[in-house]
């Protein structure tokens, strides 16, 4: 039950970037690099969302969604555009052929994951989530509140992302350079350095005396959420999904 996103970018380093955080959040992701390939793909296969260049190859974006608007199958498919193009007039026309949102390129990829999530949300309430779960640990994402057997977690804005971003993905190791991109985004500079000190203070917030530490360290490669420490939910916690993130509304 996992929401199936297309994404229809011609720019393969933008379009691996996209696929990548997708999946992280648990998405089944289907990426075109071609406009009129697309047209032909969408009548097979209508995705749950669709995130759509202005400029492509063989068929523009703003043509393609002005076709999928005067189709039965697509007519309420909800669409993200994406352009460099920031000009009002521009963004009057992307929305008026019938895009539902409009990301202006270079955008921050954690802006853009929360404009999928809170679309989704609006339109397949069914596929997204609020409440991840690993093991002992509970993270509200609509309350910001994070509570280990039941005793509150208090975090602050960038540990809660981490943490957040660490249970959607239970067992993946992620290196430095990639939690930068997904916890801080792209446009902001950070050194890689800050990425310790804030799992540092992740793990000072999360562990009380003897409690498993359910961050791994992977040396010379990063850091993951300990896919163990998430397994052993059904032991620790009777009744409890393993699991639970974007994926838990069906099951991540």
């Amino acid at each position: 039950m996992n929401a199936r996103i297309a994404v229809v970018e011609d720019e393969e380093a933008l379009s691996v970037l996209l696929r990548y955080n997708l999946e992280a959040e648990g998405y089944i992701v289907d990426t075109i690099a071609r406009g009129d390939e697309a047209d032909i793909r969408l009548k097979e296969i209508v995705p749950d969302l669709l995130i759509l260049d202005w400029m492509l190859p063989g068929l523009s974006g703003v043509e393609l969604c002005r076709r999928l608007r005067t189709r039965p199958e697509t007519e309420r498919l909800p669409i993200i555009m994406l352009t460099a193009r920031g000009e009002e007039s521009e963004r009057v026309r992307g929305l008026s052929v019938g895009a539902d949102d409009y990301v202006v390129k270079p955008f921050s990829t954690p802006e853009l994951m929360a404009r999928v999530r809170a679309m989704l949300r609006r339109v397949r309430p069914e596929k997204i989530s609020t409440l991840l779960n690993a093991g002992d640990i509970d993270l509200d994402r609509e309350t910001h509140r994070v509570r280990r057997l039941g005793r509150e977690v208090k975090l602050g804005p960038t540990e809660f992302k981490l943490l957040e971003f660490f249970m959607q993905s239970p067992g993946r190791v992620f290196s430095r350079e990639q939690l930068l991109d997904g916890v801080w985004g792209r446009d902001i500079y950070v050194d890689e350095r800050t990425v310790d000190v804030h799992v540092g203070r992740l793990r000072k917030a999360i562990n009380r005396g003897r409690q498993r530490d359910p961050i791994r360290t992977v040396r010379g490669a990063g850091y993951a959420l300990d896919e163990n420490f998430s397994a052993s939910a059904k032991a620790v916690r009777p009744g409890m999904p393993a699991v639970a993130g974007a994926r838990d509304s069906a099951a991540e």
